[in-house]
């Protein structure tokens, strides 16, 4: 189905060369699953873009052969790619909310697609988009259809991008990293729809990932990539239960353990130039030590407490722009943070995780409670104050790309 050889792919600038692949070679059957893993930056996507064609500017291929279906693609021209993209070969992009046009609805976005391949009209072309959102398991498909991006929650939009990606019944799809963004239990039920499509469609599909635990959970053979270069290879199994490759074998270990805390994290590189020793790594802190700990952090006054927050969004306004219908995101929540503290807030897509986030950075108007940090209560605190705060108040944003 799926043959790539020898393939280098670099990136030029005014004066340096970066390998982003360095002569790979890698085979996907008909019908079969393959898992690409490596870390951030090491070619797995640019792999990806390259049977795709769609490699940036900055991209140029300087060496190897992609075959589809015994097609040299790097041969074929624009109109044929065009053709094949979205048709024979279809792609899930890592980021949906960046990968959605956003001022179009989402049931047109699909339905462009079947219109553009299959020389269909609107009408049955609007069907088959309400077919295949329930078939990716979409609630309310046809409020769905006429949503933008920007109203429905991560995971609905990853399933309005399969949706897409099997419009036209593709013989290999391409998952570029489709969980990363979403929460554990969203992202079991994409990889187990992804399964479930590729055995009723019989397509092959390449799935990307960093996390070589959940790869084992969708693809048959993996390739492991490194700086490019393919690290390991073979059975799926076969190499999540017994790396051979240091890089393998860190990108496992570095994963925390749900059986014990360990008092430190192995780093991938220790594990690639052999410095890894039996230091406190693989050694659980016992309880006594962590009683030790938290002993020392509770003698101080909490940093940050929160007090009985709550908030609630419009859900549906009347013709007069009053709110007819709330949604409550934060009732009454309160906690405590102490100097020195790491505290998990952990929860399903959509349980009030970031709103709680942004309410403490006032980001988000909590409508009631009380928020104290450094003895300081921010709610009474003017916009310039508050943004004087913000500076020891700092925030990691769930997605990057829209972020930056």
């Amino acid at each position: 189905m799926l043959q790539i050889e020898d393939l280098q792919i670099v990136f030029k600038s005014e004066d340096t060369v970066i390998k982003a692949v360095d002569h790979i070679s890698l085979n996907l059957g008909k019908g079969g699953s393959l898992g690409l893993v490596g870390e951030s930056g090491s070619g797995k996507s640019v792999t990806a873009l390259s049977v795709m064609n769609l490699l940036p500017a900055a991209a140029k291929i300087t060496s190897g052969k992609i075959f589809f279906q015994g097609r040299e693609l790097l041969k074929s021209g624009n109109k044929v790619m065009r053709s094949l993209r979205g048709g024979n070969i279809s792609m899930i992009f890592q980021e949906p909310m960046t990968s959605l046009n956003p001022v179009m609805r989402c049931g047109e976005q699909v339905a462009e697609s079947i219109r553009l391949h299959q020389k269909t009209d609107h009408k049955r072309a609007a069907k088959q988009v309400m077919a295949l959102f329930e078939k990716v398991r979409l609630p309310r498909p046809e409020s769905i259809y006429r949503a933008y991006p920007h109203q429905i929650s991560g995971g609905q939009k990853q399933r309005v991008m399969i949706a897409m990606a099997i419009a036209n019944n593709p013989d290999l799809l391409i998952a570029d990293e489709p969980t990363t963004a979403l929460d554990v239990t969203v992202q079991k039920e994409i990889i187990q729809l992804l399964k479930d499509l590729k055995e009723e469609y019989g397509m092959s599909l390449l799935f990307i990932s960093h996390d070589l635990a959940v790869v084992s959970e969708v693809a048959e053979q993996v390739v492991v990539m490194h700086k490019g270069c393919i690290v390991e290879s073979g059975d799926i199994h076969r190499v999540y239960r017994h790396p051979h490759h240091p890089y393998t074998q860190g990108l496992l270990s570095c994963r925390p353990p749900l059986t014990g805390r360990l008092k430190k994290l192995p780093v991938i590189d220790e594990f690639m130039n052999g410095e890894l020793k039996n230091d406190g790594y693989q050694t659980p802190e016992t309880e006594k030590e962590r009683k030790e700990k938290l002993k020392v952090i509770y003698a101080n006054p909490p940093l940050l407490t929160v007090q009985d927050i709550k908030k609630e969004f419009p859900l549906k306004k009347s013709l007069f722009g009053k709110t007819k219908k709330t949604i409550k995101a934060l009732d009454g929540i309160s906690l405590k943070v102490f100097p020195g503290e790491t505290l998990g807030v952990v929860g399903e897509s959509g349980s009030g995780k970031t709103t709680l986030g942004m309410a403490i950075l006032r980001l988000v108007e909590p409508d009631e409670g009380r928020i104290f940090f450094d003895e300081k209560e921010l709610l009474q605190l003017s916009p310039a104050k508050m943004k004087q705060e913000r500076q020891q108040l700092g925030i990691v944003f769930q997605d990057p790309y829209s972020s930056l």
